[in-house]
């Protein structure tokens, strides 16, 4: 038949579905797939909606209707959620299931549109335009079935989905549309490409869309399939490397050789032979090399064993520096790096001398406990230096679980040593100095507590055996000079403590922050800005101001940085004169001198005041002395009586520990009224206020008993407490003055203060030994045992022959009438 008779047989063949299909049709939405005219293709019914609308049509014309839904997750599609374009096919066979679906078997005929829906309530059903093929350019159309063609043949060829028998189905089609409807059923793409098809109504048209679609399908599969070689041709090679290497071993096992074949395992050995271990240390090694050199490259459990032999072959284990014994050069090294802090020099020069006598010795863990600024961290690195070792920090802020010091076991994914093992590591001699830093910070939770852990690293009689769940080996640490640092003595667990040598460093004095300031932060200051050579100096006013009126704290940090401050002003006007004199002008040798006047200039208003002593007596305001984190403080107590209930009121934000001792002041002062000189009943229908100053600062702690004591007696007798004297000391209800901490602050706040006298406990006049001078200096420092030892230097002589003759008359009957007493007071 020839190609004439062909297109006149498909035009009569076209003409007869036409007058056979009905124009209104029942629509069957399809979820999953896109059927074409001429696509011969079962139908698995499983909703109602659509079961009626296949009985529907198999009952009538057979003709039905299929469009792909916009989304196949819908489970109820409704008008707007089917495509327009379809298929008109008509159902060839129908097969019943026993679960309810219904599978039917269609041939599509032709391309279709929906006009308009009707307003069938049990299925869709729709009026269909029947979309006829029209003839195109012949020639275009060749050109384009054969680029259709090439194409398709090459997708069929990479798509290993397509059975290859497909190109020679293809090539017996001789109609173009049956060509192109059949390309796009065999295309593996998703419903809304293939829609796209359908949505053209010329078969050239659709024929620019599937090669399209073929060309960007191509250059996919191209890509996968240089991916997928890519991904063979290293399966291939990690295989064959796997295969020679187990070749390797067998011929080996077979000739008795060990592992002189393979570099890796030699470069091994060799470290396990030059890292010079112990005997046990030693034999662990070989285990697991013996292991690694059973076990597979590409096993995890290879990358296991090579990290823990790496690990036993870096910590050191032998080698050592030889320490600097030269006391007189380790002294000189401390104190070029540090002014002051005569403590713990002088432990760390008798350390040396002890160390001329024996080669080694235990016990070497120290705590420098001091306020944040002190140089507990930059004294420990010059400790190091001074006697030649090697130094590592370790900083135990925050750290609250106990595998951080002892390690993860190598169970774990990921599992590493401990910071103390890693520290060696770093250290690369076994017997570095290692700072434990923050040692009060740490905390503890469900994962373990790490200050527990850190007991056996700090205990000298058992660090030689530490050890650590990664190496599971003994390491020695008794050559290690451990240092640990805190803030507060307190947060550190008591059996913590118990291991160390505590040494307290105060805050510094202002002569010593002036010495430090002089001789450390100016000159590293002046050198990070630039001003080296241009001839800037401090006066020592000028730095004693920013000491006294700009900072407030115990160490020399916030010093350091509003030196910094006037530093970096200095530079900015150097660099504007500078700049208003010509840049290219040679600068004049000017001097720049930074005076209290200019101080003020960069830095503003002061930040602090100076707390001073008031300078008039007062009856019921006593001034006492407390310790904070930063210092010493003079602390001002007010005292008053009014009419009122019989109450005691306590305000200024006291602890609890405070409020006791202004309990048992009041007690003291109610029991001992008589000796006081006080009648019998001066409490009644009086209520009592007691107040510290500055009430949003929080304040606790004993040392203020005997202050609240004079506040109280001051009150009561309305007589004024001299206001140069300052006092500091915890009290009983049988009138002792019981010792207290932090005297060397508090005596430096009361000459700050101008403060002439200070009583302190008895039992504190050991301490006053080891106070400088300079702290002491232009103080009457006064020991008291008992409360009314402390009378006279706080209300007169006068006061003292009142209260000696109201004791002698202790035991004669009280003859005085109470109106008397009051006028006497």
């Amino acid at each position: 038949m020839s190609l004439k008779d062909k297109a006149k047989a498909k035009e009569e063949n076209d003409n007869s579905i036409l007058n056979e299909v009905p124009k209104i049709l029942p629509i069957l939405p399809l979820r999953d797939n896109v059927i074409f005219p001429y696509m011969i293709f079962p139908v698995l019914v499983g909703r109602e909606q659509s079961i009626k609308a296949a009985n529907y049509a198999l009952e009538n014309s057979k003709f039905i209707f299929l469009s792909a839904q916009k989304k196949a997750n819908i489970e109820e599609p409704k008008e707007e959620d089917i495509y327009t374009e379809g298929t008109v096919a008509k159902i060839i066979q129908i097969l019943k299931l026993p679960n309810g679906l219904m599978k039917i078997l269609v041939d599509g005929l032709i391309q279709g549109r929906i006009l308009q829906f009707t307003d069938n309530k049990e299925f869709f059903e729709a009026k269909v335009e029947i979309i006829m093929p029209k003839e195109e350019n012949p020639i275009e159309m060749n050109a384009l079935i054969r680029q259709m063609t090439h194409l398709f043949k090459d997708y069929v060829k990479i798509n290993r989905t397509i059975p290859t028998e497909a190109i020679s189905a293809y090539e017996n089609i001789d109609e173009p549309d049956r060509k192109l409807f059949y390309v796009a059923a065999n295309i593996t793409q998703n419903i809304e490409v293939k829609q796209k098809i359908l949505q053209n109504f010329t078969i050239k048209e659709q024929l620019y869309e599937v090669i399209k679609i073929l060309n960007s399908e191509i250059d996919i599969l191209k890509v996968e399939k240089e991916i997928e070689n890519k991904v063979q041709e290293n399966i291939a090679k990690t295989q064959r490397k796997f295969i020679i290497q187990e070749q390797i071993r067998i011929l080996q096992d077979e000739l008795g050789e060990e592992d002189e074949a393979t570099p890796e395992f030699v470069r091994l050995r060799n470290k396990v032979k030059k890292a010079k271990m112990p005997k046990y240390a030693e034999e662990k090694a070989n285990e697991e090399l013996n292991k690694l050199k059973k076990t597979p490259p590409m096993s995890p459990e290879s990358t296991v064993i090579r990290n823990y032999l790496e690990w036993l072959i870096d910590v050191p284990w032998n080698k050592k520096t030889k320490d600097n014994l030269d006391i007189k050069y380790v002294r000189q090294i401390l104190d070029e790096d540090h002014y002051g802090l005569e403590k713990p020099k002088e432990r760390i020069v008798e350390q040396i001398a002890v160390l001329n006598l024996v080669q080694q010795i235990r016990g070497q863990i120290l705590c420098f406990v001091g306020p944040p600024g002190v140089g507990k961290t930059s004294l420990g690195k010059s400790i190091a230096r001074a006697i030649g070792r090697s130094f590592v920090r370790i900083s135990l802020g925050g750290v609250r679980d106990e595998a951080e010091i002892r390690g993860h076991r190598r169970t774990y994914i990921g599992s590493m040593p401990g910071k103390i093992i890693q520290s060696m590591k770093k250290a690369g001699t076994v017997n570095p100095v290692i700072l434990l830093d923050e040692i009060d910070k740490m905390s503890m939770d469900f994962r373990g507590d790490p200050s527990s852990a850190m007991l056996e690293v700090l205990d000298p009689e058992q660090n030689h055996t530490f050890n650590d769940h990664y190496l599971d080996l003994d390491y020695d640490l008794s050559q290690v000079m451990f240092i640990t640092t805190a803030n507060v003595k307190y947060n550190i667990p008591l059996p913590l403590q118990d291991r160390m040598e505590i040494i307290e460093l105060p805050g510094y004095l202002e002569h010593e922050k002036l010495q430090i300031a002089r001789r450390h932060i100016i000159p590293k200051q002046l050198s990070m800005h630039g001003l080296n050579d241009k001839a800037v100096s401090f006066e020592d006013d000028a730095v004693s101001k920013v000491i006294t009126d700009y900072t407030r704290e115990a160490g020399v940090r916030n010093l350091e940085r509003e030196l910094a401050n006037v530093c970096r002003k200095t530079a900015r006007e150097i660099v504007l004169k500078r700049s208003a004199n010509g840049s290219k002008q040679k600068e004049t040798a000017e001097q720049h001198v930074i005076t209290p006047e200019k101080v003020v200039e960069f830095l503003g208003v002061e930040k602090f005041r100076r707390q001073k002593a008031s300078d008039e007596p007062r009856v019921g305001s006593v001034t006492g002395l407390a310790w904070t984190s930063v210092g010493g403080e003079i602390l001002s107590v007010d005292a008053t009586v009014m009419s009122g209930a019989e109450k005691l009121t306590l305000t200024g934000q006291l602890g609890d520990v405070m409020k006791e001792s202004a309990q048992a002041a009041l007690s003291f002062i109610r029991s001992n009224a008589k000796s006081l000189g006080l009648p019998t009943n001066f409490q009644k229908g009086k209520e009592v206020h007691i107040h510290l100053p500055e009430g949003a600062i929080p304040k606790d702690g004993p040392s203020a008993g005997i202050t609240m004591t004079m506040a109280l007696y001051s009150a009561f007798s309305g007589k004024p407490a001299r206001s140069d004297v300052a006092m500091t000391g915890e009290i009983t209800l049988r009138g002792n003055v019981l010792p207290i901490g932090g005297l060397n602050e508090k005596l430096l706040a009361a000459q700050r203060s101008g403060i002439k006298t200070v009583l302190i406990p008895k039992d504190n006049e050991k301490d006053l030994l080891e106070i400088l001078p300079e702290v002491k200096e232009g103080l009457s420092i006064v020991s008291i045992g008992k409360i009314f030892e402390a009378i006279p230097f706080v209300f007169g002589k006068d006061k003292a022959v009142s209260l000696k003759k109201a004791r002698t008359s202790k035991s004669k009957p009280d003859k005085t009438k109470p109106g008397r007493a009051k006028r006497n007071k």
